[in-house]
């Protein structure tokens, strides 16, 4: 009975052993996930228990003690800095961001729909650099969040805007809005709605030839259904903007651009 035991301990070492080459192989091989795993989600459990405040809570009161009132770009740095340095959230980010940027500022939208406000941040970076006269509908599911985004871009000096928070929105445009037209959309929320939001507007109407359409991070997590679908319908021009993860290194993303053509 002691030989048996002797030689059961014996085995166990040896096992962990022989897989500790393995073990190691995949923590540097996926380095990047671990470390997004430790910033966006135990970070910000750990917070929530240690100050009662949301993550974005948190994040709204760090830039309202770090940026300029009434100064966009004050407070885009800002938030950029507290998604770097402090905790992770899940936004355009700058790099991103600039394509974003570069698409407002060639196209001159006269009418932008944004899904998925959250803090406000890329609500900010869209208003910024839409033309007089533009009328910019942003929505957001969270009932908080879209306090916080309307705190947020309130504090950046804008105040021409329209914060929805009910999935019923797309539908309610034209009714509600006297919209006739969308001349861009950016989505960045959840994954799972790009294709559903995007099949409603087509069957609104809102959509005209030339619409575009850009939406974030269809790589990562992904939005697989979004893209199998844009190479089927043929209703759109499309390629993809790659880059990597907003405020992380090692994890490849993109974002798509959509260019509607219409119904043949």
């Amino acid at each position: 009975l002691f030989l048996c035991n002797h030689r059961t301990l014996m085995v166990s070492p040896a096992i962990a052993l022989a897989f500790l080459p393995l073990l190691l192989t995949l923590i540097i091989r996926y380095r990047y996930y671990f470390m997004l795993l430790y910033r966006a989600v135990l970070i910000r459990i750990w917070k929530d228990c240690v100050t009662g405040l949301s993550r974005e809570e948190r994040a709204y009161q760090y830039v309202l003690t770090h940026a300029i009132p009434g100064d966009p770009d004050s407070i885009l740095d800002a938030f950029d800095v507290w998604c770097s340095k402090v905790e992770f959230i899940s936004n355009i980010g700058p790099k991103k961001g600039k394509v974003l940027d570069r698409l407002l500022m060639e196209h001159s939208p006269l009418t932008v729909l944004e899904l998925g406000s959250h803090c406000g941040y890329s609500t900010i970076r869209i208003a910024r650099s839409l033309p007089l006269g533009a009328r910019l509908y942003s929505v957001e599911m969270d009932q908080r969040n879209a306090a916080i985004a309307e705190k947020m871009i309130r504090l950046a000096g804008f105040d021409d805007y329209t914060v929805g928070r009910r999935n019923s929105v797309i539908p309610r445009l034209r009714s509600d809005y006297n919209l006739e037209r969308l001349d861009f959309v950016f989505m960045d929320h959840w994954k799972k709605c790009y294709l559903p939001d995007l099949q409603l507007l087509e069957g609104s109407g809102l959509l005209g030839k030339g619409s575009i359409v850009l939406a974030d991070n269809v790589l990562f997590p992904g939005a697989p259904k979004f893209l199998r679908y844009l190479r089927k319908s043929g209703l759109y021009e499309w390629k993809i903007h790659r880059a990597t993860l907003e405020y992380s290194r090692g994890i490849r993303d993109g974002m798509a651009e959509l260019v509607y053509q219409g119904i043949n």
